[in-house]
């Protein structure tokens, strides 16, 4: 009888082992367009960096914290991918390429996440409890950008390749920039629909038309206002003006 169960048992894990490996395989095959063939999977660093935590995941919460990192720590040195133990991870996470990600002790990250080589989910300090980010459901963070902090990243966002985030963004959210700033809202399309990494506003390019937008506006004012003061007092800031308008001209 005892044999019969721990043969039920072992049969089970082998169960839910290969339906992980399918769903791996439809999730990488779904994101990635590089694979070829369903037997790369075993290759991926994803795919065994987030079957390592899963097992650490079960051993940090039975208290048994060195295995747990132990496993964590030996991850890390094969696949470049760091997860601790402790944090809380949801299904259909991919991590494409994956060296240099790291994902803090106390973060949470929802289900169908993308994150892409050099994502730290990190914290900003010593404080106790909650400090690491939590990562909404269908949210795209890209290559290299940083979330730091306990807050939250809205459900079907996208953080853009070299952000830095400190403060929380509301769903269907786009950030870019250091520190990141919210700059599309109530976005249409999900992330992974896509995977578009490149088609985001450029903030620079922005502030450089606004700022000489501005700067038109304030020289036809400065115009108005020096032709008015020439009818008013014709004579006697004649010379004046007339350095004004030479100045501007070699400025020109």
């Amino acid at each position: 009888m005892r044999k019969r169960a721990v043969f039920i048992g072992r049969w089970l894990i082998l169960l839910h082992f290969i339906k992980y490996v399918k769903e791996e395989i439809n999730i990488i095959r779904e994101r990635d367009p590089a694979i070829k063939s369903s037997a790369e999977v075993f290759l991926y660093p994803s795919f065994k960096a987030i079957l390592h935590y899963r097992l650490a995941h079960k051993l940090y919460l039975r208290e048994h914290y060195f295995w747990a990192r132990w496993i964590s720590q030996r991850t890390a040195r094969k696949t470049g991918i760091e997860i601790h133990p402790g944090a809380t991870i949801g299904k259909g996470l991919f991590i494409d390429h994956g060296h240099g990600v790291i994902i803090g002790e106390t973060a949470i990250v929802g289900d169908n996440v993308t994150l892409y080589q050099g994502v730290t989910l990190g914290g900003t300090g010593k404080e106790q409890g909650k400090r690491h980010p939590t990562i909404g459901d269908n949210v795209m963070i890209s290559a290299g950008a940083k979330v730091l902090g306990s807050f939250k990243i809205g459900d079907n966002s996208k953080i853009g390749a070299g952000s830095v985030v400190l403060k929380e963004v509301p769903p269907n959210s786009t950030v870019v920039g250091i520190p990141g700033r919210v700059v599309r809202r109530h976005s249409e399309k999900v992330p992974q629909a896509e995977l578009n990494q490149t088609d985001l506003p450029d903030l620079v390019s922005q502030d450089l038309s606004a700022m000489a937008e501005e700067n038109r506006k304030l020289r036809k004012q400065l115009e108005l206002l020096c032709r008015h003061c020439q009818q008013l007092h014709e004579n006697e800031y004649e010379e004046i003006f007339t350095e004004i308008h030479e100045l501007d001209e070699n400025n020109d």
